[in-house]
């Protein structure tokens, strides 16, 4: 083509050529607002308290029920290839453990405070969270103190959880992490870590933001945490209830919570991006739930998605709605396809 035959040409609106901004590999991350790296990632430790178990769970593929005995080689290899942070889960399975306070959440032989030790012993750098809440342990399932008629006694609901997280401080817990939803809790537990000279060193995770749902089963399978009898529909949050969800927000920050996480993730974008604008100078975590990971998982073996390729577009739309921190079962395939991609 002549050179005035390319300028008779009726000309294309400058602002409408983008391509030129994302059609090379390092353009398209170069388009990213934030980026995943391994800084980022959670990964959930389900502890029992055989120290000897290690147990695969059918619906969450790839994951284990660990025992105390077995968590250096099960990290070991995740510490190696970059994981900086993990989330503890307890699961108590002896006999006769469970009751309906709860008791064994912070006992000091129990799996938690026992996982924390051996963790600030052998992984020193690793950062531990530990997931504060009573389902794992009490005879009933239901995550706080019940009245005689099965509804929640809030007040020695959030006396017993900010004692729990309390003890997992003194332990060397770095964060504690609320997942209950019972009301009032945080100011509780943030009260207990001051009276007991840890506040200044112990991070208030709450999960502000946590629904109900159909998307925690294999987390149940895993933590034998199902509750006996009802649901947990009075003190997790309605799917649709997000003007309650703005509230649940506001007061958590207001009562002290260092970060938020907001659970599921995927379903509730949303609520991501507004705890993103309400609580702007508060880091914002997504959990990257069971039931989402093994959807995932499952479509990856239909064949319907590539399983890294899905796992990247799920985990980098958290990033865009808000987040900073993502709790994700995911955590040790990341740490090789973040190296594989580097």
């Amino acid at each position: 083509m002549h050179t005035a035959e390319f300028l008779d040409t009726e000309p294309t609106e400058i602002s409408s050529v983008l391509a030129g901004g994302y059609n090379h590999p390092l353009l398209r991350q170069w388009q990213s607002e934030r980026q995943l790296t391994k800084s980022m990632l959670i990964f959930p430790l389900f502890i029992s308290d055989n120290p000897d178990d290690c147990t695969e769970i059918d619906s969450l593929p790839n994951i284990k029920r660990i025992g105390v005995n077995r968590l250096n080689d099960y990290l070991g290899p995740l510490v190696k290839k970059g994981l900086r942070s993990v989330i503890l889960f307890g699961v108590p399975l002896s006999h006769g453990t469970k009751d309906p306070v709860g008791t064994a959440a912070d006992d000091p032989e129990g799996p938690v405070i026992q996982g924390i030790k051996f963790i600030c012993e052998n992984f020193p750098d690793l950062y531990i969270m530990c997931d504060v809440c009573l389902c794992e342990y009490t005879s009933h399932g239901h995550c706080g103190v019940l009245y005689d008629d099965g509804s929640i006694n809030r007040e020695r609901s959030v006396s017993r959880l900010a004692a729990v997280a309390v003890n997992y401080a003194k332990a060397g817990a770095h964060c504690v992490a609320p997942s209950d939803m019972i009301d009032g809790r945080i100011r509780d537990i943030k009260r207990g870590l001051i009276n007991a000279g840890l506040a200044h060193k112990t991070f208030v995770m709450s999960y502000a933001a946590k629904f109900s749902g159909n998307l925690y089963g294999p987390f149940r399978d895993a933590a034998c945490s199902a509750p006996s009898s009802g649901d947990r529909k009075c003190y997790q949050l309605p799917p649709a209830g997000r003007g309650l969800a703005r509230r649940a927000l506001e007061r958590d920050m207001s009562e002290g919570a260092d970060g938020i996480i907001v659970k599921p993730s995927t379903f509730y974008l949303d609520i991501m991006r507004d705890a993103s604008e309400i609580c702007k100078d508060l880091p914002i975590c997504a959990y990257h739930v069971s039931g989402e990971y093994a959807m995932l998982h499952a479509a990856a073996e239909k064949g319907v998605v590539d399983l890294k390729t899905i796992a990247f577009e799920s985990h980098q739309g958290f990033l865009r709605a808000g987040a900073r921190l993502i709790i994700t079962y995911l955590a040790p395939e990341f740490l090789d396809w973040l190296d594989e991609d580097n």
